[in-house]
């Protein structure tokens, strides 16, 4: 097998693509021949040791990938040799085959394209979990996306306008925007890259405006840094402040503005809730690919890497230059 391993601490130029021996499943493994794996935000923290989860050296990044079963071992019950599965690993997935245990596959419908199965459930995971369980989004409200033209955030959009709401999308440049419009955000504003303390102001103001001068419902934060507090000041009464990421930072709060504005500043942790709510998990994923199949999501592919120059895949999601997902594909049929 071929595999992108990280031999040390550092950026995408510290990854080094290995030979190794085929890996074989052991008692309750299944062996995946991948085919396509998703490249996300945390893959460029984790290859630095900066993200919550450090796994042991040498390891390749890529926690969400899709395949076919080769094999499985004993006690497996639930899997055979042959079915298409996603997956997330956490990492390891930046490879041509993985073993994994069963609970953390998910069989695909037989018309999901592998790069389509690849990008599906790390960034729709994470927003339906945000929207639906975090923020209980209603129809009618609107919610405001950072860093909307991303992974995330463009699931965000899509998810959002198929729960009825409306979408204000915010992003660095114009064509980051007219992607966000293409994927149906109701409307967009461009946000500079340096916000001094008047520049805050003026990104509230034009937030409140472009929400019809209460406010937005919901905030979905995948930016963080000084974006932070124009956006919660932003918020309408009673509205809810999605905690997501924070490539920009981690912001300070004043919390004084949640006493103001009645608001919830909330948490989303998806890798944590799919292990703490697995029956809430199953649930959402059922409902995801019921909304794939009606055409209501579907994953926004914008380029794609062979797994010799996954790092660059990695280097892209970095500069934060990306437009939805980005994959690597394993060359396999």
């Amino acid at each position: 097998m071929q595999t992108l391993l990280s031999v040390k601490p550092g950026g995408p130029e510290t990854l080094e693509l290995t030979t190794l021996p085929d890996p074989v499943p052991k008692a309750g493994e299944i062996l995946v021949r991948i085919h396509a794996a998703g490249v996300n935000f945390p893959d460029t923290l984790m290859i630095r040791d900066l993200y919550q989860m450090k796994p042991p050296r040498p390891f390749a990044p890529g926690g969400e990938i899709a395949g076919e079963i080769t094999s499985v071992g004993k006690d497996v019950v639930d899997f055979l040799p042959g079915d298409r599965v996603l997956a997330l690993t956490g990492h390891g997935g930046f490879a041509t085959h993985v073993t994994l245990k069963p609970a953390t596959a998910i069989k695909i419908p037989d018309d999901m394209p592998y790069e389509d199965a690849a990008c599906f459930i790390f960034t729709y995971g994470t927003s339906y979990h945000a929207l639906k369980d975090r923020a209980q989004l209603l129809s009618g409200e609107t919610v405001l996306v950072l860093g909307a033209s991303g992974g995330v955030g463009s699931a965000a959009i899509e998810l959002a306008k198929a729960m009825g709401a409306q979408v204000i999308a915010a992003v660095s440049s114009e064509e980051k925007a007219q992607f966000c419009k293409n994927i149906g955000a109701d409307k967009t504003l461009i946000y500079p890259r340096d916000l001094d303390r008047a520049a805050q102001r003026a990104l509230s103001a034009e937030i409140k405006s472009l929400a019809g001068g209460e406010g937005v419902d919901v905030v979905y934060d995948a930016v963080g840094g000084d974006y932070a507090e124009p956006a919660l000041r932003s918020l309408a009464w009673g509205g809810r402040y999605l905690v997501v990421g924070f490539p920009a930072g981690i912001p300070s709060i004043p919390l004084n503005l949640t006493l103001l504005k009645g608001c919830q500043i909330v948490g989303v942790f998806w890798g944590a809730s799919v292990f703490r709510d697995p029956k809430g998990h199953s649930q959402n994923v059922g409902e995801l690919f019921k909304m794939y199949r009606s055409g209501a999501i579907c994953p926004r592919i914008s380029v794609r890497f062979p797994l010799e120059s996954a790092a660059e895949a990695i280097a892209k999601m970095d500069q934060r230059k990306t437009l939805g997902k980005v994959v690597v594909t394993m060359g396999t049929k």
